[in-house]
């Protein structure tokens, strides 16, 4: 039996759907305005910087994945400034691109902007790393940091380096390579170095191979169901854990703190209250250091190379000093030294030119802390504030001819707060000598072991080069 639209109980059930209908429609529109007036709203007397917020929630975050980053964040700085509002990645934002404002947010004023990164990276590195915090917790774990990776303290890991490097090479003999995985396997075993010291055993090839398992994983999408990466990398981080908790406890009980930074950390106590750090904190920072130390120097030195591979008479002025250096190496019949590195000018500006041009850091995050008052505009708690190194770093004012790749424009030095590779203020990376030696070491070797060291480089849509090298012996 069917019911007429003509009865009593349809009309009643029409009238039911239509105002069920009517009221989800009222709700989504509430929701939508309630979105446009948190995204929007600000004290009367105040004003947020010019900009486009895009769409509610999704803001800007299709436009900066559809088009070409350098002209996403160049066409709104000229039309809005060097100070523009936006929506990116589900958090409103504000873009700095001035030397100026970028000192303020980093060094004058860094007190009212947090550093912030994603739940999940959090979660995957490690609560208690230096990276995430501020204050004296943050200040305490800087200085040793620093303390193992200062000059004095890793120039005398230049032969520990050096062997790397001559182990590595000719595995490339008369193979074509991924360059970019090479370099983060080059990278990663310094690090470990770093982190460690000498010490290289089966303990460590274990710790190797569950923090590559950590790294696939960083950044897919952090959804933690069984068989995602994410879930994957997260459990490699809990055994992870459990291997440096192990490796920290036989430290402790032997006594024997050995170098690197894990040594530096276990020995550390505050000398007000001699605590010692825990063993969390000291494997979630070991962690972090890792990851800082990796990624960053193997997509450099890939960016090294692609540009000496481009740019041939440069190349040939590097290996004529690289083959100095290695005839006076010869004649005394030794290794590779600290003072040999410094004796690099021409190969230190192509590193420097190098972080300037390709901008690996090509900007940072921070957080306002409270509603801050900046440059006349406002920025409200928690918004996001983005320091544009990049942008900085190819802006004709300071670099004429920015797209060229020039490094003798590194034999005077830049104006102040113009030139940011690895950040600025007490956040910034405290790991810069380190990477510039390792830069360094591997290319005295591979210019001066192979004829014509980058004889076919391409590069893929993923930054991913390739490379084919023929020995000179």
């Amino acid at each position: 039996m069917q019911l007429s639209l003509s009865s009593p109980f349809a009309l009643a059930t029409l009238r039911y759907s239509q105002a069920a209908i009517l009221i989800i429609l009222v709700l989504f529109c509430s929701f939508l305005l309630l979105l446009l007036f948190l995204q929007w709203h600000r004290p009367r007397d105040k004003r947020l910087p010019p900009g486009s917020m895009g769409w509610p929630y999704v803001g800007e975050t299709l436009k900066l994945y559809t088009e070409n980053p350098n002209s996403f964040f160049s066409n709104r700085q000229k039309r809005f400034g060097d100070i523009f509002k936006t929506h990116i990645l589900g958090c409103p934002c504000v873009m700095i691109s001035s030397p100026e404002a970028a000192r303020t947010v980093l060094v004058t004023r860094a007190h009212l902007f947090k550093p912030t990164y994603p739940t999940s990276k959090e979660k995957m590195i490690g609560p208690e790393a230096l990276f995430f915090h501020q204050g004296s917790y943050h200040s305490r774990l800087k200085k040793l940091v620093q303390a193992s990776l200062l000059p004095s303290a890793i120039r005398g890991s230049v032969s520990q380096i050096e062997q790397i490097v001559l182990e590595l090479l000719p595995t490339w003999k008369s193979n074509t390579i991924n360059t970019l995985q090479e370099m983060k396997r080059y990278a990663f075993d310094v690090a470990m170095i770093s982190a460690f010291g000498s010490k290289q055993d089966l303990e460590m090839e274990g710790i190797k191979h569950l923090y590559r398992c950590l790294e696939k994983g960083y950044n897919s999408m952090p959804l933690d169901f069984p068989g995602t990466p994410f879930h994957k990398a997260m459990k490699a981080r809990k055994q992870l854990d459990e291997k440096l908790r192990k490796l920290i406890q036989k430290r402790r009980q032997s006594g024997r703190h050995e170098g690197g930074l894990l040594g530096i950390l276990l020995g550390a106590k505050d000398h007000v209250k001699l605590n010692q750090l825990s063993d969390s904190q000291i494997a979630d920072n070991i962690i972090g250091v890792i990851f800082a130390a990796q990624d960053t120097t193997a997509s450099v030195l890939t960016w090294i190379l692609k540009y000496l591979h481009d740019n041939q008479d440069l190349l040939e002025a590097v290996t004529r000093e690289q083959e100095g250096i290695r005839s006076k190496i010869a004649e005394a019949n030794r290794g590779l030294t600290w003072e040999d590195t410094r004796r690099m000018p021409l190969t230190s500006r192509v590193i420097q030119e190098t972080l300037r041009t390709a901008s690996i850091l090509s900007f940072t995050f921070r957080e306002a802390v409270q509603d801050v008052e900046f440059e006349g505009y406002l920025i409200p708690k928690g918004w996001k504030v983005l320091p544009l190194f990049r942008s900085i770093h190819h802006c004709a004012d300071f670099f004429p001819q920015p797209e060229k790749f020039d490094p003798s424009r590194f034999e005077v030095p830049p104006r102040p707060n113009t030139y940011m590779p690895f950040g600025n203020g007490v956040h910034s990376c405290p790991g810069s000598e380190l990477a510039k030696l390792e830069m360094l070491i591997l290319l005295h070797h591979l210019t001066t072991t192979y004829r014509s060291p980058l004889p076919r480089l391409s590069l893929s849509l993923s930054l991913s080069l390739s490379l084919s090298l023929s020995r000179t012996d």
